[in-house]
């Protein structure tokens, strides 16, 4: 048993080196895997340029003509015609209200009119008779048939007649004009759309109470909206009407450039901004969609820009390929700052002189050789 312990050892050692150089001539027998190579990549050389100072801020997408329908009498819907979404034209009947009181009235001041006409024939009748009396005792008085006594009661009464017809001409006027006002009040319970658009919010529904001034529905034009930008009022001497914007509005995925159309003359004392809007025209907007504007103020810096289909973003990470002297391709992080047009400005991670992959991003991958 003691003899066989170094010959076990020596068994083993040998069975070490042999493995070992196994393994070294297998390693040997697999050399390393060549670099992939890409084609069709567009690069771009990175340099200093001027980049024009720029404020960015955001705003809300409203409607420029919008109209908040609300009653004029008091009463209960009865009738409700329309709903969020549904597009209305001008003069058309939204509601309808059940108020009795106000018919009640129409019909009173109606009645009242037939009431003055009548009237009125019956005084015209009397200056009638006493024109044809003051004309016959106007013969006689001249004839001196009759006293002098007895013409001026006459003609007193047909003075009296003339004053008479005046009066029962003005209640019929008046009587007219309460039937129109009445009338006017009657159909006020008819709730009429007072421009074009889309019903965008409604606050009443069918049997509903409503007062005057009560808030009913709004109703928004679909062919003019604006974005109405939040500009603090340190800025107020750099932002005027005229000046370039670029707007991005996220709900649309759009971006263009265009101009401030009016500034509003009064800040807010809460906020202490003014607003600047920026017509937008018929873009398939809604009222209260999110945007964005970048207000360009004039002055400019150097910096570095690259274009955006360079930049890639995944989730909270920002980088670009880039490719070095060799040819090979490398993730770089980036710091990116504002967007001009179709570029955007590079704060920090790259230097100018550096090759950007620009377009087919997509095939890169990283250590690539770039054709």
């Amino acid at each position: 048993m003691i003899n066989q312990m170094p010959v076990m050892v020596i068994l083993l050692v040998i069975a070490l080196v042999g493995g070992g150089c196994a393994n070294k001539h297998e390693s040997d027998g697999n050399p390393k895997s060549p670099a992939v190579s890409v084609k069709g990549v567009a690069i771009e050389t990175i340099r200093t340029v001027a980049v024009p100072e720029m404020l960015d801020v955001v705003g809300t997408v409203r409607a420029r003509t919008s109209a908040v329908v609300s009653a004029r009498v008091p009463g209960v819907i009865s009738v409700l015609k329309v709903r969020e979404g549904d597009r209305v034209r001008k003069g058309q009947v939204l509601a309808q209200l059940d108020a009795m009181e106000n018919q009640a009235t129409a019909a009173v001041a109606t009645a009242g009119i037939d009431e003055a006409r009548r009237a009125l024939e019956e005084a015209q009748s009397r200056k009638k008779l006493a024109d044809t009396t003051f004309d016959r005792f106007s013969k006689l008085y001249s004839e001196q048939a009759i006293s002098r006594q007895e013409f001026d009661v006459k003609q007193t009464e047909l003075e009296l007649a003339t004053h008479g017809v005046s009066r029962a001409e003005a209640r019929l006027k008046q009587a007219q004009e309460g039937s129109r006002a009445a009338g006017a009040m009657a159909g006020y319970t008819r709730i009429i759309a007072p421009i074009s658009g889309i019903i965008t919010s409604k606050q009443a529904d069918l049997g509903g109470t409503v007062f005057p001034a009560q808030p009913l529905m709004t109703i928004e034009d679909e062919g003019s909206y604006q974005l109405e930008l939040a500009i603090p009022e340190s800025m107020a001497a750099k932002v005027r009407p005229g000046t370039v914007t670029q707007v991005s509005l996220d709900a649309t995925d759009s971006t263009f450039t265009t101009k401030i159309s009016e500034i509003v003359p009064s800040a807010d004392p809460a906020s202490r901004t003014f607003i600047a809007k920026i017509n937008l025209g018929g873009r398939m907007l809604k009222s209260g969609m999110f945007g964005r504007g970048a207000i360009v103020l004039g002055s400019s810096v150097n910096g570095l820009v690259v274009a955006k289909n360079a930049v890639i973003e995944r989730g909270n990470l920002t980088s670009v390929w880039i490719v070095d002297s060799q040819n090979i391709a490398r993730m770089r992080l980036v710091k990116v700052g504002k967007t001009i047009g179709d570029r955007v400005e590079i704060l920090s991670g790259l230097s100018a002189g550096e090759r950007v992959v620009v377009s087919g991003a997509e095939k890169v991958s990283e250590g690539a050789k770039v054709e």
